[in-house]
């Protein structure tokens, strides 16, 4: 049984699951669906076009599936897509697509700190932080158990790999590969997300071949295909070893922190 307060606008077109609690003066338009058991707390704003899983909690002062901040939107019915139990804390904004069907989403088990922007068509993997006010742009891509420390920003585009650290006011400014910590301001490779990656049940040995793959890439000064022809001969066969070949084919070897004259 939901529980929807009489000073909450909740629009009959809505679409609410069962155990939903609807605070005062939460504002929920038609075209939104809530799953089970979420909170929807006080001036918070469920606009058209939000789809939210089950077990979610938004907070305060939150705006889920705003208008985008995009000159090429001309009205389209973007989405907002949340996985179940992620939590979206105050003022929190995240803009939706600015493509017809298109959407912006945020993984299962994530956890959005209070003031991000999370700007349209971004795509966010399941189990990620973004730290207070973290700022991305549209168009860009978090992997799975990813931080973002507070007030870090994203510009248009990138794409961060599974398992990264970027730590607090980092600016990525290009394509962070997977299992990286980047820091400073330009950004800079500063190891192995050793902590999260043995959080997950990775081997020791893994996280050494993942250190060896960056040592290619990062200390070994040669070209960035150079240290693709290393890692494939040198390191190990796994998973992670092919997710890091995978995200420097995808992205042609254009990723951050690496010297210019390095990149190709």
């Amino acid at each position: 049984m939901n529980k929807i307060s009489k000073l909450a606008f909740v629009d009959p077109d809505a679409r609410l699951g069962d155990n939903v609690v609807v605070h005062p003066f939460a504002y929920i338009e038609g075209n939104v669906e809530i799953g089970d058991n979420c909170q929807i707390r006080p001036n918070a704003v469920i606009r058209s076009g939000a789809r939210i899983g089950n077990d979610c909690h938004i907070y305060e002062g939150a705006i889920i599936a705003a208008d985008p901040q995009d000159f090429r939107w001309n009205g389209e019915e973007g989405l907002v897509v949340i996985g179940n139990r992620t939590v979206i804390r105050e003022y929190v904004i995240i803009n939706r697509s600015i493509r017809e069907g298109g959407m912006t989403k945020i993984g299962a088990n994530s956890f959005v700190m209070a003031q991000c922007h999370i700007g349209h068509d971004c795509i966010i993997g399941d189990y990620c932080v973004l730290g207070n006010a973290v700022k991305t742009a549209g168009d860009i891509r978090i992997g799975n158990y990813t931080i973002l420390s507070s007030n870090a920003l994203v510009h248009e585009g990138c794409d961060i790999g599974d398992y990264c650290l970027i730590k607090g006011g980092c600016r990525v400014n290009n394509h962070v590969p997977p299992f990286a910590i980047m820091a400073h301001n330009p950004i800079e490779y500063k190891g192995v997300n050793s902590f999260v990656l043995r959080r997950c049940q990775k081997s020791e040995q893994i996280i050494d071949d993942i250190a060896s793959a960056y040592r290619h890439l990062y200390h070994s000064n040669t070209s960035a295909f150079n240290a693709l022809k290393r890692i494939e001969a040198d390191v190990p066969e796994s998973d992670e070893k092919q997710n890091i070949l995978k995200f420097m084919r995808q992205h042609k070897l254009n990723l951050a922190a690496l010297p210019k004259d390095l990149e190709s």
